[in-house]
């Protein structure tokens, strides 16, 4: 378990200091992948580094299963940091070094004899006796995340692991990283400022904002119902057109995802319905978002709806944002 406590990181600069974390407290299970979005400056990134101490935070604690990391000694941590592997978006694998040989530095760092090493690191790549230079972006992140679980970690760091990929090398990225904590048992933590990868295999998130953690919680509950502002930014577009009618905003919590809402609106009611927004994803195989909708300005006609609504038990906010 990952414990962080009243975390604080300060940078002195002439202009005063900068406070690029501020009063953070979060709780990261055993098994889980543990999503943390923010926009750039944020402060994510460092926050991720002070997990396994790359950063020294200024105040607070950092405990990881019990031991707080920074009370141990430099000897401590580094042994500490065997649990903890990291990948980068930039890869960070070594030029000069065969894919074989990247996967093996951590392994040597650990003081793990060269053919025992070898032997370990052998299974987990396909292209050992290539060089970095010789691979594409998703097979470099793949050497980089093979480097990371070498010395089988119990937690696995990602930051920013996907932003240098295109859709589909990310698609697969995530689908290893999935993999990985299913089958090994390994704990994820995913740093990222893209909303998709967090809806795709996250359970819980944190939003950051500004050094501070704006909110907490589960996936869907966090993307259905936001509560802080940047989260809620993420929501359905504002700037719609001017309501003609009487407007509603759909809230999908994952309870319908396979009924045909506003076909069955239109049936059932006989009421025309505009979609004038929808956002929708899938987590963890349910579909959650919102879509807003423009009905008729024919009381008997909104009155229908709603009780079709409320029938199927499918949450809706007014225009005006109060839940009906």
């Amino acid at each position: 378990m990952i414990e962080i406590e009243h975390l604080n990181k300060t940078y002195p600069s002439p202009g005063g200091d900068i406070h690029a974390l501020r009063d953070v407290n979060l709780r990261i299970e055993d098994g889980e992948i543990f999503g943390i979005i923010g926009l750039s400056g944020a402060g994510k990134s460092t926050l991720v580094r002070c997990i396994n101490l790359l950063e020294r935070p200024t105040s607070g604690t950092v405990r990881i299963d019990g031991r707080d990391m920074t009370q141990l000694s430099r000897r401590d941590l580094l042994k500490a940091r065997q649990d903890i592997g990291m990948i980068f978006q930039s890869f960070n694998l070594l030029e000069q070094r065969t894919v074989l040989r990247n996967i093996c530095f951590p392994l040597e760092i650990a003081g793990v004899k060269r053919d025992e090493a070898q032997a370990r690191a052998a299974g987990l790549s396909d292209r050992a006796k290539n060089y970095p230079s010789q691979l594409s972006g998703g097979q470099k992140q793949r050497v980089a995340i093979a480097r990371a679980l070498a010395t089988r970690p119990k937690y696995l760091l990602c930051d920013e692991a996907t932003s240098a990929l295109d859709p589909n090398t990310t698609q697969s990225i995530l689908h290893l990283l999935k993999e990985i904590n299913q089958t090994l048992g390994v704990t994820i933590v995913v740093i990222t400022h893209e909303m998709r990868v967090i809806e795709q295999i996250c359970q819980r998130v944190a939003v950051i904002d500004q050094s501070c953690i704006a909110e907490i919680g589960n996936v869907s509950d966090v993307f259905t119902h936001p509560k802080s502002d940047i989260a809620k930014a993420k929501s359905p577009a504002e700037n719609l057109p001017p309501c003609t009618g009487r407007r509603l905003r759909l809230v999908f919590d994952g309870s319908c995802s396979n009924e045909p809402v506003i076909s069955r609106i239109t049936l059932e009611c006989h009421v025309p319905v505009n979609i004038l927004f929808a956002d929708t994803r899938i987590v963890e195989g349910s579909i959650y978002g919102h879509m807003v909708i423009d009905l008729p300005d024919d009381p008997q006609q909104f009155h229908d709806v709603l009780r079709w609504l409320d029938h199927n038990h499918i949450s809706y906010l007014q225009e005006d944002g109060s839940h009906v």
